[in-house]
């Protein structure tokens, strides 16, 4: 779960950099609009969607022009069919064509993080295993693209480097063991927790018994995903990750690991292709 204050104070940044690198002194192409005339818009995706990032396209439109007034047809996470208005827009026909490839493009990124997800978790039907992100984000977009992933039924890993121990190869190795470094970061933040890569069993099992609470099995094989499950006997939260796709995502679920992670939740997230028309 996201903090209220992280999420609010990430939405204002985005916000303020959009409008900033978009219009920049001004937007010379909406001065071709008298400054009095007043438009109506309203927005349609073209194809099937779950909607992710309302609370960053209300605040655009508030600090570009608190007259705009937005009105949503559909909820956070709800699917909407092609076609389909889910956003009517009023206000002055500048402000709203000054704000439309800002707005669209918080959207568009975020349901189409949204909709990805949706679609994954669906493929975990019946599993207790559950679908974690990464720190594999667009630069900038870290926070908005964890809120849409748990829009979309997923789940929010470590947010960043502050919030929990993510004990890795090279770590170990500075630390001087896997066993040494699960003790330094318990006296470094008691409150935190641990999690540790492994990349065999013997690995493993000097996590599970040094005390991880979670442990991520890299690029395990499907065989020794079960051997793990059977020598964690329920001991630390396993993680699953390294070359997971939807070919092979609900056997690994199926071997009675916790968790899931995928970069590709993020990182190689396709947009939604929307569109914003005027009516009359």
């Amino acid at each position: 779960m996201i903090p209220n204050d992280l999420l609010n104070h990430a939405i204002e940044l985005n916000v303020r950099f959009a409008l900033e690198e978009d219009i920049g002194a001004g937007d010379i192409t909406a001065r071709l609009i008298p400054a009095n005339q007043s438009g109506h818009a309203r927005v349609i995706s073209r194809e099937p969607m779950i909607i992710a990032g309302k609370p960053w396209v209300n605040a655009l439109f508030q600090a570009l022009d608190p007259s705009v007034q937005l009105e949503w047809r559909n909820d956070e996470g709800d699917l909407v069919q092609p076609d389909s208005p889910f956003l009517y827009l009023h206000g002055p026909a500048r402000s709203l064509l000054s704000g439309e490839r800002p707005a669209l493009n918080f959207l568009q990124t975020l349901s189409g993080t949204a909709t990805k997800v949706r679609d994954l978790v669906g493929l975990l039907d019946g599993t207790r295993c559950q679908l974690l992100d990464t720190r594999k984000t667009i630069p900038g977009l870290r926070i908005a693209q964890k809120y849409a992933v748990s829009i979309g039924g997923g789940r929010n890993h470590r947010l960043g480097l502050f919030d929990a121990f993510l004990i890795k190869e090279n770590h170990i190795m500075a630390a001087g063991g896997i066993t040494a470094a699960i003790l330094s970061a318990r006296c470094i933040a008691p409150e935190a927790p641990v999690e540790v890569e492994v990349e065999n069993l013997r690995e493993l099992e000097n996590a599970v018994t040094s005390g991880a609470d979670i442990i991520m099995l890299d690029n395990f094989s499907m065989e020794d995903m079960h051997t793990a499950v059977s020598l964690n006997a329920g001991r630390a939260k396993l993680e699953a990750s390294g070359n997971i796709g939807r070919h092979n995502m609900r056997a690994i679920a199926k071997t009675g690991v916790d968790y899931i992670s995928m970069g590709s939740l993020t990182k190689d997230v396709k947009a939604i292709d929307l569109s914003m028309r005027f009516t009359d």
